[in-house]
């Protein structure tokens, strides 16, 4: 039995930044207390080794336009027993995002007179003669959020500089009130704005619908656009609810490999994975006299990276049934690969698949968890709402 799907802090950073971890270990790894999984989240107990080496440490650098607008990482002192003061990390929490904000059966109204901040990348800006409207979308959902910005507002002037065009991210932070308009309940009076990262003026996705095989030549941007974006969050629902179908049944997910060297039944064409051919890093031709031979004239492939053949998968059932026979109920969910060269929307070269493997297990039972993976699929996606 087998499902496939079709592949399609709040810091002001700009485009261009660093992130680095470095991990230290001085000692063996302790076991942990067998008490440590009974609370979540789990409770750390500085010791006075943290002031020696830090076991642990981020660096963040970044080009920031701004600094009174930045949230930076907050760290907080404790104290040990022994006297040694120590930082700690401020706890992570979720952002709030304007799906957060329309949300609801009441499409944002229950925070009338809130204070927020929102953080997206400018879909449209119509300037007038008194006020400026810009909306913006941070991805969470198809709907923007509309922000009114009068010319009092912190950070005007970047409006009038023309640093506020489509494609640009900013921060911005405003009181929700009701919207004047009939396309949505709510908008932000805007009481500061921040350039986050400019966007050169030839940004290719413009209010105006292009086609997706413009969009092929754009693919840096495509989440960008609606359709790619639905999508996105479209799969990210689906591959939740398949997860959670199968763990809430007992099942074991499996992660088979991508490369393997078996034909899985033969189920399709499949692409090879091979290091004779020159990479694209080394450039320049690839003559066919440059493959290694055996001495009948075919392909050596014991000089092969893998001293012999290796294939993308075609099906991780293989690998599945091996893990079935000693876990009982398992599930492989994953990329998959097929070199049919065919145009029709049935025949996919890189897909995800859905494979459970169920031990002692009939013909009776595939269809029943077939049919009840579905069911449960779709009640969790109808129940979904989506502004």
């Amino acid at each position: 039995m087998a499902g496939a799907l079709s592949p399609a802090t709040t810091l002001r950073l700009k485009p261009f930044y660093a992130v680095r971890f470095f991990t230290h270990y001085r000692r063996p790894i302790k076991v942990l207390n067998p008490n440590f999984y009974s609370s979540y989240p789990p409770k750390l107990h500085p010791t006075p080794y943290l002031s020696r080496r830090r076991s642990f440490c981020s660096v963040v650098s970044a080009a920031i336009s701004s600094g009174e607008a930045v949230e930076r990482p907050k760290f907080e002192n404790i104290e040990t027993k022994e006297g040694v003061k120590t930082e700690q990390v401020r706890e992570f929490r979720k952002r709030l995002r304007v799906a957060d904000i329309k949300g609801g059966p009441e499409e944002g109204l229950d925070r009338l007179g809130e204070t927020l901040v929102v953080r997206g990348w400018v879909r449209t800006v119509r300037a007038q003669s008194s006020v400026t409207f810009i909306d913006i979308n941070d991805g969470s959902c198809l709907s923007n959020m509309q922000c009114v910005m009068g010319s009092d507002a912190e950070g005007y002037d970047q409006v009038e500089n023309g640093l506020i065009s489509t494609g640009a991210s900013v921060w911005i932070e405003g009181t929700v009130v009701s919207s004047q308009g009939s396309k949505q309940k709510i908008e932000l009076k805007v009481q500061k704005l921040v350039v986050v990262g400019k966007s050169d003026p030839s940004f290719p996705i413009q209010k105006k619908r292009v086609s997706r095989e413009f969009l092929r030549t754009k693919a840096h941007l495509r989440p960008r656009t609606n359709t790619f974006g639905a999508v996105s969050r479209v799969r990210n629902a689906l591959s939740y609810a398949t997860h959670k179908f199968f763990q809430e049944n007992g099942f074991v997910w499996v992660s088979s490999p991508i490369i393997t060297a078996s034909d899985c039944e033969g189920a399709g064409e499949q692409f090879c994975v091979t290091t004779l051919i020159p990479n694209s890093n080394e450039g320049g031709d690839s003559p066919v006299s440059a493959i290694p031979t055996t001495e009948s004239g075919s392909v050596d492939w014991s000089q092969d990276f893998f001293g012999k053949r290796a294939y993308l998968t075609v099906s991780g059932q293989l690998n599945g049934e091996t893990y079935a026979t000693a876990l009982s109920d398992i599930y492989t969910f994953g990329p998959t690969f097929r070199a049919e060269n065919s145009n029709t929307s049935r025949h996919l070269a890189e897909f995800w698949m859905i494979e459970p493997e169920l031990a002692f297990a009939d013909l009776d039972d595939d269809m029943a968890c077939a049919t009840a993976y579905l069911q449960y699929v779709v009640c969790y996606f109808s129940h979904l709402a989506v502004p």
